[in-house]
């Protein structure tokens, strides 16, 4: 967790120099960001550990975008219940991921 707040304290400091402080608006946008950015040692996103799926950024869903144009309901209701099945399994594959850089940092 203080990995995580380190993350979202560097992007708000970022974001913050080009906005000149206007940080209730950059709060969840960096938030957004960080959900939807595979992590480094499990290379899944936060989002995808938690829902079991890979999420839209909010430009496919206001542009009509190939993947909202194509959207069909059905499909996504049988791909979500797939994915929840195996949500353990990729969480258990992300912390083996974890667990193994761990051990290689403090090898070295």
């Amino acid at each position: 967790m203080e990995s995580a707040n380190k993350v979202l304290l560097k992007g708000l400091k970022r974001r913050l120099e080009k906005t000149k402080g206007a940080w209730t608006e950059e709060v969840p946008r960096i938030l957004w960001a960080y959900h939807t950015t595979p992590q480094s040692s499990t290379k899944e996103t936060p989002f995808s550990s938690v829902y079991g799926t890979d999420n839209m950024i909010p430009v496919e869903i206001h542009e009509s975008s190939p993947r909202f144009q194509n959207f069909v309901a059905e499909e996504s209701d049988e791909g979500r219940r797939m994915n929840l099945d195996l949500l353990e399994e990729v969480r258990e594959q992300a912390r083996i991921k974890s667990e193994a850089l761990k051990r290689r940092v403090e090898l070295r």
